[in-house]
């Protein structure tokens, strides 16, 4: 008999995705759910039928999953990618208003004489420019849409992101009922969105008119003005999480493990696209920090729980700009706040999907340190399982294994020295580091447990968190009781405790507590 697929929902998983998208976009989170929600009431006034519908949906959902491939070239011009994205709202992507934003943001984070300069550069052939950064974007959010298995129909819609009713858009100049409908209509929704949280329903209609007949179809408006009270109605007040899920055609439709694995893998490569010295890299911990788990004696359900939080510990890298992730000099003080929030950001996307929830606190916490040293929430010791301390060491080895724009990648032997003096430190587990590096092809070293404790010590003193008796320990360890009772007080007197429950705390906060293999 086959099995069920018992994991969360697909639709789900595609939505928080769609949060991680707004955060490039300069946008709150949900911009591109109420997008969607409003594409697909407007979809369905149009007489849509119910597989357009769905394409519709899907479409709006990710329209903009391939922006973020630009983010290097849009900071080298613009400066603050995000900050870039958002002020393109306030304006139609035409005419002398388009190109004064392009002016003003051009070169905005350098002196005035080379912003002039740069601005100047970039007008004289600003069409060819965009065309460029353009092509980027249609052809990752092609790529992506594919991975994700959104279907042909929602990769051609996602060609046309850029395209104009008018044919002034990029990249081929399509025009009027050359554009699928299904575009036409992802076109308005979008922005009436914005326009929507900014100035309510009388704003959005009237931005919608505006723009009649160049960016949006004619058609397409009269049905959105004609109803716009419906379809936005109650969009800035109800659970629009719940409400757009109701609205995905396959909203009941959960996903095996495999897929969940391809799912994960493709959003990690998603998050990976932002930086070019990225990419690859939520791949690599993924494996590097799976490996040291297997080798650490974890449960396969924990190794993959492991492997999972790698491939996504990084989606919140989408709201930081590249300026900052790029920038060659020490960050401002300013500037490392936006940085400390992306692992925040990264947990607060994932905790929406039902059955992602231990995923989302692992991903999160893969820059806290066991001195309580890190980010974004200060956790030191007990607090961070064994999963998050093998995590934080493998992203710290792959990260010094590549180049970052501050610096060169270090070679192997100064990536572990450097990782084994952070365990010295007490920054990152002494265990999880050397697990990490024995996954990465280092020798073993001797392990230096916590307290002067030997190696037997801590055998016993694991089994003895995990709730064994005397006799329990003497039976798995094949040892008499008496040399478990002289190894308990052994224990007791370096760990400078009295009782189990002591016991039992310390080998929580130094990383060495449950029963093997669990």
């Amino acid at each position: 008999m086959a099995v069920q697929p018992s994991g969360p929902r697909r639709a789900e998983v595609l939505a928080a995705l769609s949060l991680a998208i707004d955060l490039g976009l300069g946008q709150p989170m949900e911009h591109m759910l109420r997008s969607a929600l409003i594409a697909t009431r407007l979809a369905e006034r149009l007489g849509l039928d119910e597989h357009q519908r769905g394409t519709t949906f899907y479409a709006t959902l990710v329209a903009w999953i391939g922006c973020h491939a630009d983010s290097h070239e849009l900071a080298a011009w613009f400066g603050d990618d995000i900050a870039f994205r958002s002020a393109t709202y306030r304006v139609d992507w035409a005419g002398w208003p388009f190109l004064r934003l392009l002016a003003t943001h051009a070169g905005r984070d350098r002196a005035p004489v080379a912003q002039a300069m740069l601005a100047v550069a970039f007008l004289t052939k600003a069409r060819g420019r965009l065309a460029e950064l353009i092509h980027s974007h249609c052809t990752s959010a092609g790529r992506l849409a594919d991975r994700l298995g959104l279907g042909a129909e929602v990769g051609t819609a996602l060609a046309g992101t850029f395209e104009r009713w008018d044919g002034s858009g990029l990249p081929t100049g399509a025009r009027g009922d050359g554009l699928p409908i299904e575009v036409r209509v992802v076109h308005l929704a979008e922005v009436a969105e914005v326009y929507l949280r900014r100035g309510g329903v009388p704003a959005a209609v009237a931005m919608a008119e505006a723009r009649s007949g160049t960016h949006f179809d004619p058609a397409v408006v009269k049905a959105f003005a004609g109803g716009a009270g419906e379809i936005l109605g109650g969009l800035l007040d109800d659970d629009v999480w719940t409400a757009a899920l109701e609205q995905a055609p396959d909203r009941d439709r959960t996903l095996t493990d495999t897929e969940l694995d391809d799912l994960l893998t493709a959003i990690g490569d998603f998050a990976d696209l932002k930086c070019p010295f990225a990419l690859g890299h939520s791949r690599g911990v993924a494996a590097l920090a799976a490996e040291a788990a297997r080798g650490s004696g974890m449960s396969e359900v924990d190794v993959r729980l492991v492997r999972r939080a790698g491939l996504v510990h990084d989606l919140g890298r989408m709201g930081v700009p590249n300026s900052i992730w790029e920038k060659p000099g020490p960050l401002s003080e300013a500037e490392w706040e936006r940085v400390r929030l992306h692992p925040y950001l990264t947990g607060r996307i994932l905790r929406r999907v039902k059955g992602l929830e231990q995923v989302a606190v692992i991903a999160a916490a893969h820059h806290e340190r066991l001195d309580g040293s890190g980010y974004p929430l200060g956790a030191a010791g007990a607090a961070l399982a064994p999963h998050a301390r093998l995590l934080a060491a493998a992203d710290v080895y792959h990260a010094l294994r590549e180049p970052r724009p501050h610096r060169p990648a270090r070679d192997a032997v100064d990536a572990a020295e450097i990782l084994r003096q952070h365990a010295r430190e007490s920054r990152l587990d002494a265990h999880a580091v050397e697990a990490v590096l024995l996954a990465a092809g280092h020798a073993r070293r001797r392990p230096s447990h916590p307290a002067g404790l030997t190696g037997r010590e801590v055998e016993v003193l694991r089994l003895l968190a995990g709730g064994a008796t005397n006799r329990e320990i003497a039976r798995t360890l094949s040892i008499s009781e008496k040399t478990v009772r002289n190894h308990v007080e052994h224990i007791y007197a370096k760990a400078g405790v009295s009782n189990r429950t002591g016991a039992g705390l310390f080998a929580l906060e130094h990383g060495i507590s449950g029963l093997p293999g669990r």
